[in-house]
């Protein structure tokens, strides 16, 4: 790292977010402010973090470029463990790229573990909004208690993002983001706010729609808050893909155009994301799947159940299907199968926290039909890893999950088929932050009569808030009443705890 004087910054102050540098800096001034994207962070550790952004003082041209000319520049950060930047920890210059779309991704190390720091960037005459963030515990400590919120599924459409500014306000240390932090979709007339242009299908395209989605200052207070871990789902590349496998025909692609939007895709989420260098797309493929340590206090396994899976048994949707049994399906692969298991086995931390994507817990209707595109599509796959964490004794299984675009608190048995079998796990899944629309009151739990193990849902926006420590996990449903109007308060619908060593919710 490059030390960078203080004065590069301070001639701006910590002004209006947005604000040119004056006083020495004239020249510069005219230059459009570059940071509309705002700022985020993520993929901490012990000793460093990523900083993130993108520059794009017109976010929403056609080309992806957001309005920035066919040229490198040079971003300039730095880290303090003070929002006025008094002192400096970490400062440096990064090169943002013209064929990246200008975004950077700075991994800013020499940090000390558990810490809070705050961050910002400086370009063309510009300095950036302010983020916070900060470091892991060390390997051999606890640390401070870990207040983690996580979200998935944000519908620019389908309404307002008070979900995430009120995540924003709950002061969180970590969020995590379980998928669809973008729908591909095209434009809807008459939505509460609308997709810029049709379906898309190319880096353009892929570009210019985080843009519209990063722009919402409600989402860039969430990011701003705290650092991210972050793993998409199906709308980031197309609805219900499976590997290499479609499930849409419109717009209609060769394979070859398929391939080339699913590289373009995974190329425009990179890109978009604070994720460290080891995750930049290699090929048509992304190196997603990855184990993030928060000292002895928890280990977050991030998984991808998008890339590697087989397709959809029975053509996808809701079946009664005998194929979904096959011991040859695996949803997450094979290979991140065992990835996953070896990581359990290692006993890193008090509670074992696998971050992904679709429902996990068995649930069946009346009539025995259940989602082909959910674990209950895989279920030898599900065994396979249930078994494997019962047989490597881990203590604390808690699976988190997004998609569903409601809100379940559910327990994870060793025979689904018996309701007298022993609890061996746990699963917290968040609802959308507005896809689905307002949604109900309802807290009636559906298909309950057969599936027992399901002990909470609700039908309403919102994210999860956990407080992790070493004697439990606290679970705060959280929810909004509407997204169609911007504002709205935030309320908890229901409380749980989950006791170390013993799987399973406890209602608070």
């Amino acid at each position: 790292m490059n030390p960078l004087g203080r004065r590069t910054f301070v001639l701006g102050g910590l002004a209006t977010i947005g604000s040119a540098l004056t006083a020495g800096s004239l020249a510069y001034a005219a230059a459009p402010f570059p940071f509309k994207l705002g700022v985020a962070s993520g993929e901490p550790d012990a000793s460093s973090v990523v900083l993130w952004t993108r520059l794009a003082p017109t976010p929403l041209n056609a080309d992806g470029q957001g309005g920035m000319a066919n040229a490198d520049v040079a971003v300039d950060w730095q880290v303090s463990t003070s929002s006025t930047f008094g002192t400096l920890v970490a400062s440096g210059t990064v090169t943002a790229r013209y064929a990246d779309a200008h975004s950077v991704h700075v991994v800013a190390g020499g940090l000390s573990p558990d810490s809070d720091y705050y961050y910002r960037f400086r370009a063309q005459g510009h300095i950036s909004p302010v983020g916070r963030t900060r470091t892991a515990p060390a390997t051999g400590t606890f640390g401070r208690d870990l207040v983690m919120a996580f979200a998935s599924c944000a519908h620019y459409e389908s309404g307002y993002y008070t979900a995430y500014r009120r995540m924003a306000e709950d002061n969180p240390g970590l969020i995590l983001h379980l998928g669809d932090y973008i729908y591909e979709d095209a434009a809807t007339a008459g939505s509460v706010r609308e997709h810029v242009g049709s379906e898309i299908v190319s880096l353009a395209d892929y570009r210019r729609r985080y843009a519209l989605y990063k722009s919402d200052p409600d989402l860039q207070a969430a990011h701003a808050v705290a650092p991210w871990l972050v793993v998409p789902d199906d709308h980031e590349v197309e609805n219900n893909y499976a590997n290499m496998v479609r499930n849409d025909s419109s717009p209609a692609l060769t394979t070859a155009q398929w391939t080339q939007r699913r590289t373009d895709a995974y190329r425009a989420y990179y890109e978009n994301m604070p994720l460290r260098p080891a995750q930049a797309p290699v090929g048509n493929s992304i190196p997603l799947y990855r184990r993030v340590r928060w000292g002895n206090l928890a280990t977050f396994h991030m998984l991808d159940t998008r890339q590697f899976r087989n397709d959809q048994a029975c053509g996808d949707g809701w079946k009664v299907c005998a194929d979904a049994d096959l011991a040859s399906r695996s949803l997450p692969g094979t290979a991140q199968e065992a990835w996953l298991l070896d990581g359990l086995a290692q006993h890193y931390g008090t509670w074992d926290i696998l971050g992904q994507q679709v429902f996990f817990a068995r649930r069946f209707d009346a009539a025995g039909a259940s989602s082909m595109d959910a674990w209950d599509g895989y279920r030898a796959s599900r065994a396979r890893i249930q078994q494997g964490w019962l047989d490597r004794q881990v203590r604390n299984p808690l699976v988190l999950t997004g998609d569903v675009h409601a809100a379940w608190a559910n327990n994870l048995k060793a025979d689904y088929a018996n309701a007298n079998s022993a609890t061996i796990g746990t699963e917290l899944v968040c609802t959308s932050i507005t896809s689905g629309g307002n949604g109900t009151a309802t807290t009636t739990i559906p298909d309950v009569a057969t599936n027992p193990h399901l002990k909470f849902y609700s039908d309403r926006r919102g994210y999860v808030l956990t407080t992790i420590s070493q004697s439990q996990v606290r679970a705060d449903f959280r929810s909004v009443a509407t997204v169609t109007e911007h504002g709205a308060p935030v309320t908890t619908l229901r409380s749980y705890a989950i006791a170390d060593g013993q799987p399973g919710l406890q209602q608070i």
